[in-house]
């Protein structure tokens, strides 16, 4: 038996010309980072877990996310300044990635959260150094016992996975990133309270006089079933706003992209978004946002678009610039 191959090995030259397809998709479609502007995303990740030690995996590996998938996710993250990554669980495909980015990325993640409705998953930021820096704040977001506006009884715990935020900077400027992957529960209304408490609490720290209320953005998988729900009601109901345009583009690779389908077909689980009106100095640039469709072309080899979302993820990237 051969010698595992690694992340650090030499890319085999099928390897090299997948990325750099890749690569020219994403130059399509996400803008490039300058001087002027910042690129967030958020991503989660289908079961961010353990590696096939092989450029290639075949059907019947376990798990079947092998090098090559990591270094294309690898790639996707590359494009923007700050990603938020949600379902990460072992750390493995996180640490071959970061050794795909190479030296000047860096990383926050939170530990494990425990319990099944936990499912043992981690909330992450991966950044490149070289473009912003950490301003100093790291904190989970916890309800109090006294909390007003959310429906009676509704949060009597905290939150299964909670809310992550993480304070950065750069040209001058702080912005603070709050990313969370609520409770899917075992029907829409189970996520009613997640959500409203999260809008709540985010009001309230965009009103405090203090360092890191400025630019401050949440993003992540809200498990928001479509626009105007019940859900996105809660999401909203404090003035929290996504770029219009991001309602248009599908969330996982198995929604329907057709801005016509019939809501069950067409979900709005993942978002990014701020408040309009707050002591935020930073903009965007509206018609700069979107999600990367990696599926595309054939760019990454898979039997099925099921194993597809097990070698790369069965959730699109989103994306916005912010200038």
């Amino acid at each position: 038996m051969g010698a595992l191959a690694t992340i650090d090995d030499p890319r085999p030259s099928d390897v090299r010309d997948q990325l750099s397809e890749l690569t020219d998709a994403l130059d399509r479609v996400v803008p490039s980072r300058t001087g002027g502007n910042l690129l967030i995303g958020t991503w989660n990740v289908r079961a961010f877990s353990r590696l096939r030690p092989a450029w290639r995996s075949t059907a019947g590996d376990s798990p079947i996310r092998d090098l090559s998938n990591a270094c294309c996710i690898a790639e996707v993250v590359r494009r923007f300044d700050v990603t938020a990554i949600q379902e990460v669980r072992s750390p493995d495909g996180l640490l071959a990635m970061m050794r795909a980015l190479g030296p000047s990325w860096a990383f926050v993640v939170t530990d494990v959260t425990e319990g099944s409705r936990g499912n043992t998953e981690r909330l992450a930021f991966v950044f490149d150094r070289d473009r912003v820096s950490l301003s100093g704040l790291a904190c989970e977001l916890v309800v109090a016992p006294e909390e007003q506006g959310v429906p009676q009884g509704a949060m009597t715990e905290q939150f299964a996975r909670t809310p992550y935020a993480v304070g950065f900077s750069a040209g001058g400027y702080r912005f603070t990133l709050v990313t969370l992957h609520v409770l899917y529960g075992d029907d829409a209304a189970d996520r009613v309270p997640e959500l409203t408490a999260v809008a709540r609490w985010l009001e309230r720290w965009a009103g405090r006089d203090d360092p890191w209320s400025d630019n401050l953005i949440a993003l992540g998988d809200f498990n928001i079933d479509r626009a105007g729900d019940p859900l996105h009601q809660a999401f909203t109901s404090t003035g929290l706003a996504a770029p219009d345009n991001l309602n248009l583009v599908p969330r996982t690779i198995f929604d329907d992209p057709d801005p016509t389908a019939p809501p069950d077909r067409r979900h709005f689980y993942d978002q990014i978004a701020w408040f309009p009106s707050g002591r935020g100095k930073l903009s965007m640039a509206e018609e700069n946002s979107g999600m990367f469709d990696f599926t595309d072309g054939d760019i990454i080899p898979a039997v099925s678009r099921s194993q597809l979302s097990y070698r790369i993820s069965d959730h699109y990237p989103l994306w916005c610039e912010l200038v």
